[in-house]
């Protein structure tokens, strides 16, 4: 008997054990129908912004394509000319004005994830007197584009050009001080299929425009200028009726004088996002200055124009990965809710990489094709697809680059990653390029992958491990301070 007590005292435990591990293996699978659970749903909260957000930056992006592709088949002059105004000058200005309007995704985010939807209205006309202010100072961007791109050094035929062009793209610049905060305005609100619609609308006009000043009307390549202004003002129109006319009941109540008072506050906090997101935005534009002050400028500047186009098209996808993480992080911060913020985060950076790697061996693939949709001048062609594995391997990198700039901007980091941005790209990527285009002499390759590598890689590395180390429930405590804080005094 005692042998059997031996066995029965034995044998308890053994099932325990069983059961024990059996629950373990069921609580496991719980959990991994959890996790498989919640990335579906955040999934469906992200791709609400994200989706609607690519159509619709494609579609603006594409305005700025079929321009500089009409112009390309004018010749490799006017090609020159337009991408020096488009990359250039108004690259210069769209960087700074489209990062101004960026701290309406940290306000409008955040007020809207805590319910203080009236503010959404007031932030949003703040914006527009704080851009409309910012395109009247830099105005002398666009008089005196001629005699500034001489005397940094580009060839005198393409200055003069690209001078005369950029005179005709002064509406654009204002529609920018307009339409950028109304973007932000809706999609803080998941409106974003508003905005694609109106995107749809104002792409169907530019062909149509285009199509009938350059081939038409024969206008040349003023002619494909003029173009942009009509479709930029289209989508501010659209944007604007739909906004006032009861599209946005909760959050816009009418022109308020509110928007006048607390400026000081709000000039700081988008200066601070336009530094931010302009030092990226101006650092490819650089590697186009410094491009044209090599001997054969007009190829290789041609060439590097094609390239940035191409991956100016793929990056409004990052883009809108960037919009859809700082509107969700906004969100969830405003809500209290560190954790979701996180997770938020981690399932927007999986995503994006995603479809960079698909891209950059899409690049890969058609690296000897790529260009002809600019240019039919075989040293371009040639050009653009030696440089193909740069692009590709760029591309890849900004998959995950400005999903953590849009982390930055959902959770109100903009000034502390200004500085990050201004030592990596600036002190380390342009220096960089400069050594190894002139120093050892490998032209346009060695720019660009200079600057890659060292200020786009390490700017990379460095908000990853910010991101990684983040303390996601005070983040939260501070987001709601925030919003007390910018509801009273703002």
């Amino acid at each position: 008997m005692s042998s059997n007590g031996v066995l029965k005292e034995t044998k308890v435990p053994l099932i325990g054990d069983l059961a024990s591990a059996e629950r373990l293996e069921a609580e496991k699978d719980d959990q991994n129908q959890s996790l498989t659970k919640r990335v579906w749903i955040e999934s469906k909260k992200l791709w609400q912004i994200v989706g609607p957000a690519i159509f619709s930056r494609l579609a603006s992006y594409s305005m700025l394509v079929i321009t500089q592709a009409f112009a390309g088949h004018l010749g490799d002059l006017e090609l020159a000319a337009i991408s020096i105004a488009n990359n250039v000058i108004v690259g210069f200005d769209f960087g700074l004005l489209l990062g101004m309007a960026s701290a309406l995704e940290t306000l409008c985010g955040q007020a809207f994830g805590a319910k203080k939807f009236y503010m959404l209205g007031v932030y949003m006309q703040r914006s527009w007197i704080v851009l409309f202010i910012c395109c009247i100072l830099l105005l002398p961007l666009y008089l005196f584009a001629s005699p500034a791109l001489k005397l940094l050094g580009q060839p005198k035929e393409v200055a003069e050009l690209s001078g005369v062009v950029s005179m005709w793209l002064i509406p654009l610049h204002f529609s920018f001080a307009f339409q950028f905060p109304m973007q932000r305005f809706l999609q803080c609100q998941l409106k974003n299929m508003v905005i694609a619609w109106v995107s749809l609308v104002a792409l169907l006009v530019h062909v149509f425009v285009s199509w009938l000043f350059v081939y038409r009307l024969q206008l040349g390549v003023v002619g494909t200028a003029v173009t942009l202004n009509f479709s930029w003002w289209v989508l501010v129109v659209g944007l604007f009726a739909y906004t006032v006319c009861g599209g946005c009941p909760l959050t816009w109540a009418g022109f308020s004088m509110e928007a006048f008072s607390g400026l000081w506050e709000f000039i700081k906090l988008s200066a601070a996002s336009g530094v931010m997101l302009c030092l990226e935005n101006w650092y490819y534009r650089i590697l186009i200055l410094m491009t044209g002050n090599l001997k054969n400028a007009e190829v290789a500047v041609d060439a590097l124009s094609i390239c940035m186009s191409i991956n100016g098209w793929e990056m409004m996808i990052p883009f809108a990965f960037f919009a859809g993480t700082g509107v969700r992080v906004a969100n969830e911060l405003g809500a209290g809710n560190g954790k979701g913020a996180k997770f938020a985060t981690a399932v927007s950076v999986l995503t994006s990489v995603i479809i960079g790697i698909f891209f950059c061996f899409l690049i890969m693939i058609f690296h000897d094709e790529i260009a002809l949709i600019f240019s039919t001048s075989q040293p371009v062609l040639e050009a653009v697809s030696r440089l193909s594995l740069l692009l590709a391997f760029t591309i890849l990198l900004n998959s995950v680059q400005p999903i953590l700039s849009g982390v930055a901007v959902g959770s109100g980091w903009q000034s502390y990653v200004a500085y990050i941005n201004l030592g990596c790209y600036y002190l380390i990527g342009v220096p960089l390029g400069f050594l190894m285009g002139w120093g050892f002499h490998l032209g346009v390759m060695g720019i660009w992958a200079g600057m890659i590598f060292g200020g786009t890689a390490v700017q990379t590395l460095i908000l990853s491990i910010i991101t990684m180390r983040c303390d996601w429930d005070k983040e939260a405590e501070k987001a709601s301070m925030h919003v007390k804080k910018w509801s009273e005094t703002m």
